[in-house]
């Protein structure tokens, strides 16, 4: 039977190969050309497709993995759910520890892709037998059959970006990117994404997104884990409380750190301005960008990628709902999503 080339044998085939997209409304008013990167167009909407099938196949390889098996994966959410994506194509059964933190909309989708979840609390320390970290390393050592992804601390999440990420980045700008803006979590993303750029053209600066309350900007610049660094924030995905092996420090040049507050309105700013849906997370890299370059980071002749991670669908209970901004006391007119509505009776 001859093959449809139109046609994909499964969502995993969908992963990768996002789009680049010019920013105009929202950057105007700064020196430079900018385009995001936007992995929420991935099937499951965000950039951790990529590192959930790439380490999942590297273990397949391994023969680490057989149908029936368990995988075990801490995470804020999205990572959870293109591991459980990927474990429903190819059989496996999917465990997660989730933060707390996370979004009821992305613990909803993780039990709608067949996960068994376990919400734990986000404000304990990493070494605290309760903190997700601590649940996960548990349950892998309980359960027979059982692969722990571990993306804070395995170089397959780096990998996958150097293999991906970061090939499609140069091959999309032409070889024309001056500046990476990323966001900074468990460091995959930048790390293996900045080391192949660096390959092509060293002089490529790498900008790291870290949030107010993580310790990865001062560790970054001092070599040093500061506790005092580290406070409650609402931010998923986006910092650290602890030091992953996943980040590739020396690759990144410079960090810049964005509140809570101001990367929730820009996320909607996004939205409204480019019609892109993107997440929370999103927002936060396009703060960050907008600080750069208010310290003169970019030039005329700079030509800057930010990654927008992953897609606004799943903060509809957060950063999209006036309801929770106004709880926040984030809440202005400026964004206001719902003043358009009126209900007819």
């Amino acid at each position: 039977m001859k093959q449809n080339l139109g046609v994909n044998q499964n969502v995993l085939e969908l992963i990768g190969r996002t789009p680049m997209i010019k920013l105009n409304k929202i950057t105007e008013h700064l020196e430079g050309e900018f385009y995001t990167k936007f992995e929420g167009s991935n099937p499951g909407h965000s950039t951790k497709d990529r590192i959930a099938l790439h380490i999942i196949e590297q273990a397949e390889k391994k023969g680490l993995l057989k149908k029936g098996d368990t995988i075990i994966e801490t995470t804020s959410g999205n990572t959870g759910f293109s591991v459980a994506m990927v474990s429903i194509i190819k059989g496996y059964d999917c465990i997660l520890a989730v933060s707390s933190k996370s979004s009821k909309d992305k613990i909803d989708m993780l039990k709608a892709m067949g996960a068994k979840v376990y919400v734990c609390p986000a404000h304990v320390s990493a070494d605290d037998p309760r903190s997700y970290y601590n649940v996960a390393k548990r349950l892998h050592s309980e359960i027979a059959d059982s692969v722990y992804i571990n993306q804070y601390f395995n170089e397959l999440n780096i990998e996958a970006h150097y293999n991906s990420t970061g090939p499609e980045i140069w091959e999309q700008t032409q070889g024309q990117i001056t500046h990476l803006v990323a966001a900074c979590g468990t460091g995959g993303t930048i790390s293996g994404t900045a080391r192949f750029l660096k390959e092509k053209n060293p002089k490529i600066k790498i900008l790291g997104v870290d949030a107010f309350g993580s310790v990865l900007q001062k560790f970054h610049e001092t070599g040093e884990l500061d506790p005092k660094e580290s406070y409650p924030y609402r931010i998923e995905g986006l910092g650290k409380n602890l030091i992953p092996t996943a980040t590739d420090f020396e690759s990144i040049d410079k960090f810049e750190k964005v509140t809570d507050e101001t990367s929730a309105h820009r996320a909607r700013e996004i939205a409204l301005t480019e019609g892109i849906f993107a997440g929370y997370t999103s927002g936060a890299a396009m703060q960050a960008t907008i600080q750069f370059a208010e310290k003169g980071e970019f030039d005329i002749n700079s030509k800057v990628v930010v990654i927008f991670p992953d897609h606004g669908s799943r903060y509809m209970a957060k950063v999209y709902s006036d309801e929770w901004m106004r709880e926040q006391g984030f809440f202005d007119s400026k964004n206001h999503v719902q003043e358009e509505i009126e209900y007819i009776k």
